[in-house]
């Protein structure tokens, strides 16, 4: 197995760790597909795919009307969605996906975290290189080959395909999310989630002291309303 399976594993206890975190995620992933697609998920791929992800925290079906009927209001604001850049303690790279409806207000509630806890928050660019930016889809394992599936969802952009306990996982770069998403449903196979990360592409391995000044700049971080996810270069 690949980087996108040890990526996985690491992460999976930590993604949408508390409940209330992940319902206004998903909430403002609703306000930015709605606004890019409209509230019809039949016709908008990404709205659809906001709502199975909704399904997966367990996120009530009324929370998720009402989030695309408040999105479909003209007078509600638009939430752009901004990447920041930066190194944490001793070097580990730090992405931060963000999706605000101040950006100064997030811009500056950012910096002064990196100052905050010894890191620096970089320009556009700095690090992003040093992630690949993937993909992925969750869907039940049963009565599928992982390896005949790999054989034909390669045609479609698919690098790695594996199974744990949480169902058959395909893993794809970024570009390839929609081509994978239409042959899923073409082929009526239910998708239980899906997403897109950023796979560092070299980990760094730190001493326990030091993995705890990078937690506590990620904590940090991750606490903020206006952050949707946080990748890193550390070795978990």
């Amino acid at each position: 197995m690949g980087r996108a399976f040890e990526f996985r594993k690491a992460r999976k206890m930590k993604r949408w760790a508390a409940m209330s975190k992940a319902f206004t995620r998903i909430g403002k992933d609703i306000v930015i597909a709605v606004k890019e697609g409209g509230p019809d998920p039949d016709s908008n791929s990404r709205l659809r795919a906001v709502i199975q992800n909704a399904k997966s925290v367990n996120m009530p079906k009324e929370n998720v009307e009402r989030a695309i009927k408040r999105a479909s209001d003209k007078s509600q604001g638009d939430f752009k969605e901004v990447l920041f850049e930066g190194y944490g303690p001793h070097g580990i790279a730090i992405l931060i996906e963000t999706a605000t409806d101040n950006n100064t207000r997030t811009v500056a509630n950012i910096r002064s975290y990196f100052n905050k806890y010894n890191g620096s928050l970089g320009t556009s660019g700095s690090v992003e290189f040093m992630f690949d930016h993937s993909c992925s889809f969750r869907i039940p394992a049963e009565g599928l080959d992982p390896e005949e599936l790999e054989l034909d969802m390669i045609d479609f952009g698919a690098e790695e395909v594996f199974t744990d306990e949480d169902g058959l996982h395909i893993y794809a770069p970024f570009e390839s999310f929609g081509a994978i998403q239409k042959e899923l449903e073409s082929r009526e196979l239910e998708i239980l989630s899906s997403g897109f990360d950023r796979i560092p592409q070299v980990t760094k391995e730190l001493s326990s002291e030091q993995v705890e000044d990078v937690e506590k700049l990620l904590e940090k971080i991750e606490e903020d309303d206006d952050v949707q996810n946080v990748f890193h270069s550390m070795k978990e």
